[in-house]
């Protein structure tokens, strides 16, 4: 597991505390499809699924869960 870029965590934190990618990218400065991108990276990167996603909303894992407590 490599170590998160400290933006990729942030963006990380607006989504989750949000439950919206699209309230987030808003907030953030970029695009929804960008955030996706970025936030699938960091999951790739860790080697953890931190967000359950569906077609109407976004929710913290288990794993985001701590990882929010961890940085939050």
């Amino acid at each position: 597991m490599s170590t998160p870029k400290l933006n990729d965590l942030q963006a990380f934190l607006q989504v989750a505390r949000d439950q919206s990618f699209t309230k987030a990218a808003t907030k953030l400065g970029v695009t929804p499809s960008a955030l996706s991108h970025t936030l699938r990276g960091l999951e790739e990167r860790m080697g953890l699924r931190l967000l359950a996603r569906t077609t109407r909303n976004v929710a913290p894992t288990e794993a985001g869960e701590r990882l929010m407590r961890s940085i939050g």
